[in-house]
């Protein structure tokens, strides 16, 4: 299978030019394209389904590329590569900020077509990469300082309305952390990440840890 078969690809350009060139490119190199206009319409095709990578354009109706960006890096982490691909802003500023809001990378228009490519395999290939099981104590061991306080009160059996009362965060802070706990460890609910966190070992708590 070629590396780019299944891969899916958002990108997101307001002028229909470019976003046809990047989409082009994309397919002929086997990439799974989906073409969007605008920031509201990213969130809301990453939110139904994460993709391997999110080309975006800084200048987008609504929400510019820069917010789009920084609302990605919020709720996905590092997990999802973004990309910037820029027509207009292409100057040595413009790349600093999008890479200060959380992309990992910059390409100024017009391009290579082959560099393109080579850095769109780059970072979905990292992004990749990064997503393969690990041993429980090094996924662990990636968790930040919060993730690790709500990850131990989960062991203890707290739910995630007390979670937030006992570190002084909203409900939905904590269900954000949940979300990062669960991507890092490789699991798929609240009650694996703890059994991940335990080594396989039950929890005594006080309560039961529902599943997510």
């Amino acid at each position: 299978m070629a590396p780019a078969a299944g891969v899916s690809v958002v990108v997101v350009q307001s002028e229909a030019g470019g976003r046809g060139l990047v989409s082009k490119l994309l397919l002929e190199a086997g990439y799974d394209v989906v073409e969007l206009r605008s920031g509201e319409e990213a969130l809301a095709a990453a939110a139904a389904d994460v993709p391997a990578l999110v080309v975006l354009d800084i200048r987008l109706p609504g929400l510019n590329g820069y917010e789009v960006c920084r609302r990605l890096r919020d709720t996905y982490g590092e997990s999802l590569p973004i990309m910037f691909v820029s027509a207009e802003r292409s100057e040595s500023f413009d790349r600093v900020a999008g890479l200060l809001v959380g992309a990992d990378d910059y390409l100024a228009m017009p391009f290579d077509p082959a560099e393109l490519i080579a850095r769109v395999r780059r970072l979905t290939e990292r992004a990749r990469a990064a997503t393969k099981p690990r041993p429980p104590s090094a996924a662990v061991g990636s968790l930040t300082t919060r993730e690790h306080e709500v990850l131990t009160l989960l062991a203890k059996g707290y739910r995630p309305a007390e979670i937030a009362e006992e570190l002084v965060i909203s409900p939905k802070t904590v269900a954000t952390h949940i979300q990062h706990v669960i991507r890092k460890l490789g699991v798929h609910d609240r009650t694996q990440a703890v059994a991940a966190a335990l080594g396989g070992k039950p929890h005594r708590g006080r309560t039961s840890v529902a599943s997510a």
